[in-house]
């Protein structure tokens, strides 16, 4: 089934230099991309992406962190590309990612995993929604 997910290279790997790396990695699976830009979150911006998370312990450092430097958003568009995106990100945790993966490669800790992206369509739709107009989206 042809799907969209958002996808955010997170701070951490902005300051590293590893935006083509990452964007490779999607296309060079045949995912494409829709829709990017780089832009810089304030804290309410970051606040209200995380919302869902508002009551974690890790809330505050989460928005903190990403409000630390530029990110770059991007709508994924493939076939099954909700779940494609998820084992190429890998595991949240760096650590348990498994080789070759974004996380196993490029993120320092649990925190600053280097991506994210949506795990669901529902939130997918409303994740995409956050940061794109339906005309910004070229497919």
């Amino acid at each position: 089934m042809m799907e969209r997910t958002l996808s955010i290279i997170k701070p951490d790997a902005v300051k590293k230099n590893v935006i083509g790396k990452i964007v490779d990695r999607f296309e060079s699976q045949g995912i494409r991309i829709v829709a990017m830009k780089k832009l810089q979150l304030s804290l309410e911006e970051a606040k209200a992406f995380y919302a869902v998370h508002k009551e974690r312990p890790f809330y505050e450092s989460l928005t903190q962190f990403m409000t630390s430097g530029p990110v770059v958003v991007m709508v994924l568009e493939g076939e099954g590309v909700i779940a494609k995106n998820r084992a190429i990100m890998g595991a949240t945790n760096p650590a348990q990612a498994d080789p070759g993966t974004i996380r196993a490669d490029f993120a320092s800790n649990v925190e600053q995993n280097a991506v994210h992206g949506s795990d669901a369509p529902e939130t997918a739709a409303q994740e995409i929604a956050f940061f794109f107009s339906g005309r910004q989206l070229i497919g």
